[in-house]
């Protein structure tokens, strides 16, 4: 019997393994860094509940918190035995393990109702959101459930939106935003980000910019403000002002209803420039840097822009209609981008001589309608589905870190708010809004 209890040891220690926690997490997520024994069969939950029970140690209080884990730069996404077979690692000397925080919503808003489909969201200023509605108007939310303006003058739904100065307007000053509709227009609006007022207000376009023949798809501006781009099914990007001609043009959020027709005019400006080479819908447009501009088109292409001169750069061409388009990761120099199959797809176009992906991820079950790298991180960015689901990603694995389904209906659009929010728009007509997502 005793010898039984010897071998069922031995069993067992062939089982274990060494391993030190390691983390770059500031106190109190910081473990002990001595080396303990842990079963090779565990996976992430168990890693999580072991480093869980190493930080409560001595406290009087604590809140599990989840965690993701890494082995040599990858994270663990099997158990550990799996993961040390898989990457042929020796359990014989002390495993290192560093631990972050899972990438995943901690809460989530209340949703905020709309009257029809919320078709495009940005998130880039940390001090409200911005949506488009296919009811024509677009919205700036506070908080979720908190509308504080109303953007009115569209003919018909608002397919684009984006904020022309993403930075933190000094002094109070007002903020400049911009829409695409499929009444073949875009607008520029301004409303003051600080307004604490309790009261909506419906303002007027400062500017309307025409020149498309058909359905404006996308909407984007250069970084230094002072300038937007747009994508259309008329196939064309065009390049517009943002700045100038612009005084005097909002209309008086202290004016009555009678006395409405007294409107302050608008400007009407056509573009400055368009570029032209896409053969299908221009889907997506992003302006990262001022002298370059990327688009992605119903023809199955990605491009890069030479802004000053006017040509492609670059043409990367897919095998499938492309709906969304981001450039952000490693460098700012990652393309993501997700059309008419589930697959969201990377490419680095640093990499000479070839036009494959360097990554694709798989996990969603119908077309991609956004994707979005998060600003702060190499590694991180979501995508959005007509399956109704948002996912948050991590380029060192191939499965999704978190899956949010909040949505009753197919997402539409997607961002990123304050760096540790996700936004969403839906066919369902909400914005939902999922927090503390601890990216960094």
């Amino acid at each position: 019997m005793a010898r039984m209890d010897i071998d069922g040891d031995v069993e067992e220690a062939a089982r274990r393994i060494q391993v030190r926690f390691v983390t770059k997490l500031k106190a109190p997520f910081k473990a002990p860094p001595n080396s303990i024994a842990i079963p090779s069969n565990l996976t992430r939950l168990g890693l999580s509940s072991i480093v869980n029970n190493l930080l409560k140690a001595g406290k009087d209080e604590w809140n599990p918190e989840p965690f993701d884990f890494l082995i040599d730069g990858e994270l663990v996404r099997m158990s550990l035995e799996e993961f040390l077979l898989a990457k042929g690692i020796s359990a014989e000397k002390i495993l290192e393990i560093e631990y972050i925080r899972a990438v995943a919503p901690r809460k989530q808003e209340e949703p905020s109702l709309h009257d029809d489909w919320v078709s495009a969201v940005d998130g880039s200023n940390s001090k409200f959101v911005l949506t488009g509605c296919y009811d024509g108007f677009g919205r700036i939310w506070k908080t979720a459930g908190s509308c504080t303006h109303l953007l009115e003058g569209h003919t018909d739904a608002i397919t684009s939106v984006c904020v022309v100065k993403p930075r933190v307007a000094q002094g109070g000053s007002d903020q400049i935003v911009a829409t695409a509709s499929k009444d073949r227009t875009l607008r520029l609006w301004k409303f003051d980000a600080d307004d604490s007022s309790d009261q909506i207000k419906r303002i007027r376009a400062y500017k309307i910019l025409h020149g498309h023949n058909a359905s404006v798809q996308s909407v984007a501006a250069n970084p230094a403000g002072d300038m937007v781009c747009s994508g259309s099914w008329d196939c064309q990007i065009a390049l517009w002002q943002a700045s100038g001609s612009d005084t005097g043009d909002v209309v008086s959020v202290k004016k009555r209803k009678k006395d409405a027709e007294k409107e302050d005019p608008q400007v009407e400006e056509e573009a400055k420039s368009t570029l032209v080479g896409h053969t299908q819908c221009v889907s997506s447009v992003v302006w990262p840097q001022d002298e370059t501009i990327y688009s992605a088109s119903w023809d199955h292409s990605i491009r890069r822009w030479d802004v000053e001169m006017g040509k492609d750069s670059l043409n990367l061409y897919c095998d499938k209609v492309i709906n969304c388009l981001d450039v952000g990761g490693e460098g700012s120099a990652l393309i993501a981008a997700g059309g008419s199959d589930p697959i969201l797809r990377i490419w680095d176009p640093r990499k000479p001589g070839t036009s494959a992906p360097i990554c694709q991820f798989s996990s969603h079950s119908s077309w991609i309608s956004a994707c979005k790298w998060h600003e702060k991180s190499w590694f991180h960015l979501l995508s959005a589905s007509y399956d109704g689901k948002v996912m948050l990603w991590d380029l060192r694995t191939a499965w999704p870190l978190a899956v949010i389904d909040t949505h009753k209906d197919k997402v539409l659009s997607a961002d990123w708010w304050k760096g540790e929010s996700v936004i969403s728009g839906g066919a369902d007509s909400k914005l939902c809004i999922s927090s503390d997502v601890c990216v960094l």
